[in-house]
């Protein structure tokens, strides 16, 4: 099997830089934004975070069948890279603006520009895992391409983190609304540059089968695939637990440990997950990818436990931090690598290669669900238990804000982790399923000739 070029593994890797440079500041910063910048109660903010994502959620499906329709002589998932990132940049930077509108005018305000941004990003980020499937054939080349695609991931989110609050402060001198008016376009920008240069380099070179993208059809390739449903379940209860860590960090580190000035550094110490990810695929030549992944998990939850019994001391509450940064960067990469496989899986036993269909849901999807969950259990949790904003906290209040950053996130990677005990029988199969796809796909050929 060919390598693949390093020009498109870099490209590749620049699709989820781009995704971030929106998406992470939403995802780490727009609770916070919500409640402390634009004024909007947190209970009511947390309820924006969860009915935005379960609407926009709705389109995953949606994109994922108009993916699997989608015929251009670019292909069939480059060239919405091309098509949507223009609107993805506009409406990431109406979400943070902060117009002067009455209170209830400033809640469908937000909850609008949320979900519009949701529903673009949706749009753009299910050809980055779908044409995963299409670039190369190898589950060996897929998890190399996932690793440096999760690298690229990782420099967005380090981007952010590193600097998204010190240029609110910058450009907005104490004003973080007008810091943040001017800080998302630049991030905007950059998204649009990468964006178009991953669809300048890369190239789509597995063929589709005649009965792929059929609107009806393609959700048969999601009958009896349990190797996807064991993808799926895991992932949504994942990003459920990760997602209420990161929306609780900003108060934890603000009000519990009264080191705000901590929270860029705290953000950007994710990039030690690469530590990790850098090593999967000569990992995966010694172990198989499910016990890579449960060791993930595991590994996640034993940092949230880390972090509890450290605190209050700053310093060993870091080393919990990083420790967990290091295992969910391993938890979150491996499904994006084996949700490819479990499209081959569908095409083997149904005939229908529905990788539109497949990713928009177990990726986009899960994502965008276990997000809005993630996001709004913490903030139910503060509100029930008093969190008042810009303010001193109460013993309660401070209890609320520990559920959400530590125990919240601890039962769901517990329970993410279940799903992936099943999954060492589908992974075995993969040899098998590879050989007999590239029979039936050397037989189509002849075929056609």
């Amino acid at each position: 099997m060919n390598t693949i070029p390093q020009s498109k593994r870099l490209s590749y890797a620049a699709t989820d830089t781009a995704g971030q440079l929106v998406f992470a500041v939403i995802s780490t910063y727009l609770l916070y934004f919500y409640t402390d910048v634009y004024g909007i109660p947190v209970g009511i903010a947390g309820t924006i975070l969860l009915v935005a994502r379960c609407i926009d959620g709705i389109d995953a499906p949606v994109w994922g069948m108009i993916l699997d329709k989608t015929r251009s002589r670019w292909g069939r998932y480059r060239p919405w890279f091309l098509w949507l990132c223009g609107p993805y940049a506009v409406f990431g930077v109406l979400t943070f603006l902060t117009p002067n509108l009455s209170a209830s005018a400033k809640v469908w305000y937000s909850a609008a520009t949320y979900v519009v941004c949701g529903i673009l990003y949706t749009g753009i980020n299910t050809p980055v895992t779908a044409i995963l499937s299409a670039l190369t054939p190898d589950p060996n080349q897929r998890v190399m391409l996932t690793t440096y695609r999760m690298i690229g991931s990782k420099v967005g989110v380090l981007i952010v983190n590193a600097t998204a609050l010190p240029l609110v402060a910058l450009l907005g001198h104490g004003n973080d609304r007008r810091g943040f008016m001017l800080t998302m376009p630049i991030f905007a920008a950059g998204a649009v540059l990468l964006f178009v240069l991953a669809f300048r380099n890369l190239e789509e070179v597995v063929e589709v089968p005649r009965n792929s993208g059929r609107t009806l059809g393609s959700f048969g390739a999601i009958a009896g695939n349990w190797p996807w449903m064991i993808i799926a379940s895991s992932t949504f209860l994942f990003w459920i637990a990760y997602i209420s860590r990161v929306s609780a960090v900003i108060y934890y580190f603000t009000y519990k440990l009264g080191r705000k000035d901590l929270v860029p550094l705290v953000n950007s110490l994710d990039i030690v997950s690469l530590s990790a990810v850098v090593f999967l695929p000569w990992l995966c030549r010694y172990t198989s990818k499910r016990n890579l992944w449960a060791l993930g998990l595991a590994g996640s939850i034993a940092g949230q436990l880390l972090m509890y019994f450290a605190q209050p001391s700053v310093p060993a509450v870091l080393a919990g931090w990083i420790f967990a940064a290091i295992a969910g960067g391993v938890a979150m990469t491996l499904p994006f690598s084996i949700l490819s496989d479990s499209v081959d899986y569908g095409e083997w036993k149904t005939g229908i290669r529905a990788a539109g269909l497949l990713t928009a849901i177990g990726a986009a999807f899960c994502f965008k669900a276990g997000s809005g969950i993630g996001g709004a259990l913490p903030a139910w949790t503060m509100a029930a238990y008093g969190y008042v904003p810009n303010a001193r906290q109460s013993a309660s209040s401070l209890a609320g804000i520990e559920i959400g950053f530590i125990w919240l996130p601890a039962v769901f990677f517990t329970l993410s982790l279940l799903p992936t005990l099943f999954y060492s029988r589908y992974e075995a199969m993969e040899p098998r399923i590879r050989q007999e796809l590239e029979q039936r796909r050397s037989l189509a050929a002849i075929g056609k000739e």
